[in-house]
């Protein structure tokens, strides 16, 4: 198959899939003539091809994707012009936890910030796909250790943790929660969070955030199973 002609079939899939395809599944559109190298190439090439557009292709934690360059969403969102979910500081602030400390038990994260987490905040977390537990520390009680999902990643358009902001400056912190923040505002509808997070009772959690005070290690690789692509797929 000729060069073109096999972009052009990758082009395609790409912009119909529902979700980010990984090149294993993009080697089942040629028969697997065409082996991971040969394919990361034309992906390369497709980025170049739409690179100034607004529209741009991008590898997350679990494939392949074309989604709305961050600049366009200011205009796309007028055709949706209601208010997006806002998630909770508490909310934020426990995710943040786990994505920089995993794996974490829920002791843990009580410990760094200082005040009793609600059960369902973390069931909320695990009902959107962002969290997982993988495992159990084996001590008293062998708690539940917690760790972020490709499909955390996916949706903050991340390929690995290891582009979260870093936590060497006294505003990373911040920079950490504005970023989780912008990229999940269109994983849910205003409702479902309002309602969700009220049953989880964050009104306890109001007290002054102690992540300033924090130092994360560096991010490990977060280990995940679900995928879901979200917001910008074209």
């Amino acid at each position: 198959m000729m060069t073109t002609d096999a972009k052009r079939v990758l082009e395609t899939a790409l912009i119909c899939a529902q979700q980010p395809l990984p090149l294993r599944d993009m080697g089942v559109l040629f028969n697997g003539a065409l082996t991971a190298d040969t394919l990361k190439l034309l992906l390369e090439d497709l980025q170049n091809d739409w690179s100034g557009r607004g529209v741009e292709l991008v590898h997350v934690a679990t494939g392949w994707r074309f989604q709305s360059r961050p600049q366009m969403r200011e205009y796309l969102d007028r055709l949706h012009p209601e208010k997006p979910p806002r998630y909770t500081r508490a909310t934020l602030e426990t995710l943040a936890i786990i994505a920089y400390r995993q794996p974490v038990t829920r002791g843990d994260m009580e410990d760094i910030r200082g005040v009793t987490i609600n059960s369902l905040l973390l069931k909320q977390l695990e009902d959107r796909g962002w969290i997982e537990v993988i495992g159990h520390r084996e001590t008293v009680g062998r708690p539940g250790l917690y760790a972020t999902t490709r499909q955390f990643l996916d949706d903050l358009g991340l390929e690995s943790l290891n582009q979260l902001p870093a936590t060497d400056h006294p505003a990373a912190e911040e920079a950490l929660l504005e970023q989780i923040e912008f990229g999940l505002t269109a994983t849910g509808s205003p409702d479902e969070v309002d309602a969700a997070e009220a049953q989880a009772g964050d009104a306890q959690d109001g007290e002054a955030s102690v992540l300033e005070s924090t130092d994360y290690p560096a991010p490990l690789e977060g280990p995940g199973t679900s995928q879901q692509s979200t917001d910008t797929n074209v």
